[in-house]
């Protein structure tokens, strides 16, 4: 209960929700389940918002883990006190944890430690006191040659060595510096040699509040730092921080308080700020991994949000210089047709060949849509295609695609497994042509990382990324839905509670006894048991069932419900099929949807999601969306003008701004500043992936390919 009211208050929903929550989720329920087939248990959260409560449901549990750890270490030194207790309850972040457990932990030999050996605890604790003492006096009482100490100066500087470290362990005096450090320091950056020209120059002498450092430049100082190139440190006027510790440590103005404020300084220089500077270097890269981590899912889920090409036969090309460019047709439902490799970068015999081989391929397929992968040799074959495709009568348009992870995925067991009888080679333009016709549907074989739309990706938390971008995914496959009768084990291994071996369970049953002919023989799959079977059948289609409600998003534990709306609104079953229920929404709303849906035995939010299935059944909500910039003609670099306006694909988003394809092959980039007259937060409030926009031409930079855009 403590868990849900801490969630309630953190995400501003109802403690009931945040419970039922917990609950659904012990229960093995997969948040696309949750999310979709319980809304009245959470108020219709979406699956983005339930991963996150969930994500911090398990921080949290891990922070109530470490306490208990940290309490029985700290139990079994005997060393528990009511205070420290309260302290670790008290505790909201796992660094609190660890700061209370610092002087208990087990160190290393310290200047403190031999001190301590030496027998000079006693000498530091009297001096620590701050009472009116000989010191000198006291001190010779500790020269011992048997235990190393030699000297009253000796005895001194032991005790002082063993006050330092009991200040740098004060948990206290660690939060509130960090707390002043984070609000206070600038993070700067020197050359490591300014005489090395390289991509961080602009960071060879550089300085910026830790406080609003913009997380991109974090992750690029960090890669400058670890590749050589810069130096980098935190910088914060010493005096504003040991002014807070004097203030919590100095008691009296007498000689043992000019010892210990000594080592008060000792303790600041030598232990804690170097601590200190490197807990907040990690905590601004962590935010900034946080934030790439989150743009990176952003852009992941828009890309594989765009509008599919339908009902076309599409050909795929992968360039290439030497080895030349690779083939491939695929029918509208992605299975290959035929394979070629042409050479239109060679000589004028070989282009006129490759032509010819093309021309041919468009007009004994029927192909209405041509994919060109942005790699090598891209701008020649999208030049090449263009040429082509304008010189024959047939209606064909063309567009350039990411082939990121196309090499990865041609090379896997699972394209071997799908197109054994192709070259590696080939399967790139196989998997490149059929990411035009569906992107959702070919890039759940690519590892998400590897698709590459974010920033510093590979820099990133490798374990967290996975997490995050593997959850988008999810969400994205779940939200489309699969038909049980044609997706890959790679799409259904998406599927909510559908695993890679169950997944291949499927598929081998639909092999050995033919195509599902309804969601409930999904029970007679290998593993697949009854919890699974709840989790995964509504995301599930069946277009050859004979029941419509099998290619809807109606689960089966809400048919019964469903057909009672139907007889509710005078329709029968078969209307679902033919396309007659375009009134049931009005009648729903004249009944009125509480009186509806107490009658059916629902809530408001099933009911509704009920009406919306019966009335569009099969619907693909990325049908709705504006559908992708397809070509017909090619531009070169020299060809733009300051001033000219162009329609364009916004292909990345980072954190100053997006890179546009505008028919050119370098992507232009409209910086942050040149997307609206207001002032914006952040790039992606105001673009997507796949957005197609209208930009005009700032300047163009032929010597270094970088062109300029601005949407003003």
């Amino acid at each position: 209960m403590e868990h849900a009211k801490q969630l309630s208050e953190e995400f501003g929903i109802r403690e009931e929700y945040a419970d039922n929550i917990i609950a659904l989720l012990d229960e093995g329920n997969t948040i696309p389940f949750i999310a979709r087939y319980r809304k009245e248990m959470h108020g219709t959260m979406d699956d983005q918002t339930i991963r996150a409560v969930s994500e911090r449901l398990e921080y949290l549990r891990n922070l109530d883990k470490r306490k208990e750890e940290v309490r029985h270490l700290i139990e079994e030194l005997g060393q528990m006190t009511d205070e420290i207790s309260q302290a670790l309850q008290n505790a909201k972040m796992l660094t609190e944890i660890e700061d209370i457990y610092r002087p208990y932990k087990p160190k290393r030999k310290t200047r403190a430690s031999v001190a301590k050996e030496k027998g000079l605890d006693r000498l530091a604790q009297a001096i620590f006191a701050q009472n009116d003492l000989d010191v000198q006096k006291e001190a010779e009482q500790y020269i011992s040659e048997e235990k190393g100490v030699l000297t009253a100066e000796e005895a001194l500087q032991g005790a002082m060595d063993i006050i330092a470290e009991n200040v740098s362990d004060n948990a206290e005096i660690r939060k509130r510096l960090r707390n002043i450090i984070r609000l206070n320091a600038n993070v700067r950056t020197k050359a490591a040699d300014p005489e090395q020209d390289s991509v961080y120059a602009s960071y060879y002498d550089y300085s910026e509040p830790v406080k609003s450092i913009a997380g991109h430049r974090v992750l690029a100082i960090d890669r400058g730092e670890r590749e050589g190139f810069l130096k980098v440190s935190v910088d914060i006027e010493a005096s504003k921080c040991l002014t807070i510790v004097y203030r919590l440590i100095l008691t009296a103005q007498n000689e043992c308080a000019e010892l210990v404020k000594a080592a008060c300084d000792d303790a600041y220089s030598r232990l804690i700020f170097p601590s200190a500077e490197r807990e907040i270097r990690a905590e601004m890269t962590e935010k900034a991994d946080e934030q790439a981590i989150k743009l990176f899912a952003v852009n992941l889920r828009q890309l594989l949000m765009q509008p599919p090409v339908k009902g076309h036969t599409a050909i795929g090309l992968d360039p290439g210089y030497r080895t030349g460019c690779k083939l491939a047709v695929v029918d509208p439902t992605g299975r290959v047709l035929d394979t070629a490799v042409i050479y239109p970068t060679h000589s004028a015999a070989q282009i006129e060949k490759s032509k010819q081989t093309l021309k041919n391929m468009i007009r004994k397929y029927h192909a209405a849509i041509i994919a060109i992968g942005n790699g090598t040799a891209s701008k020649e074959t999208e030049m090449f295609t263009a040429e082509c495709i304008g010189e024959i009568e047939e209606k064909v348009s063309y567009m350039v695609v990411s082939e990121a992870g196309a090499s990865v995925y041609s090379a896997s067991e699972l394209a071997a497994a799908e197109m054994p009888d192709l070259d590696l080679t080939l399967r790139s333009a196989v998997s490149i042509a059929r990411r035009l016709q569906d992107p959702l549907a070919e890039l759940v074989k690519i590892e998400p990382k590897a698709i590459g739309v974010g920033q510093y990706q590979h820099d990133m938390p490798q374990k967290r990324l996975s997490e995050a971008l593997d959850g988008v995914v999810e969400d994205c496959v779940n939200t489309v839905g699969a038909d049980l009768n044609t997706a890959s084990p790679a799409l259904l291994s998406r599927v909510a509670g559908i695993s890679a071996a169950v997944s291949r369970n499927i598929v081998a049953y639909r092999e050995e006894n033919g195509a599902f002919t309804s969601r409930a023989e999904l029970k007679k799959v290998s593993k697949l048991g009854p919890k699974t079977f709840e989790q995964c059948a509504g995301f599930l289609r069946v277009p050859e069932s004979s029941n419509p409600l099998d290619h809807t998003g109606v689960h089966p534990e809400s048919y019964d419900a469903a057909g009672k709306l139907l007889n509710l609104c005078g329709y029968e079953l078969t209307d679902v099929k033919n396309g007659g229920v375009e009134g049931l929404r009005q009648k729903v709303e004249s009944i009125g949807r509480e009186t509806a849906a107490e009658k059916i035995g629902t809530g408001v939010p099933t009911l509704l999601d009920i009406v919306n299935e019966l009335m569009k059944p099969g619907r693909d909500p990325r049908d709705e969306l504006p559908p992708p910039l397809l070509r017909t003609d090619v531009l070169d670099i020299k060809d733009l003008k300051p001033g000219m306006e162009l329609k364009g694909t916004v292909r990345n988003v980072i954190d100053f701004g997006a890179f546009v394809d505008i028919g050119v092959h370098q992507d232009g980039l409209v910086h942050i500043s040149q997307m609206s007259q207001k002032r914006i937060r952040h790039p992606s409030d105001v673009l997507s992936v796949g957005d197609v926009i209208t930009v005009r031409v700032l300047s163009v930079d032929t010597a270094r390919n970088r062109i300029s855009l601005t949407m003003k």
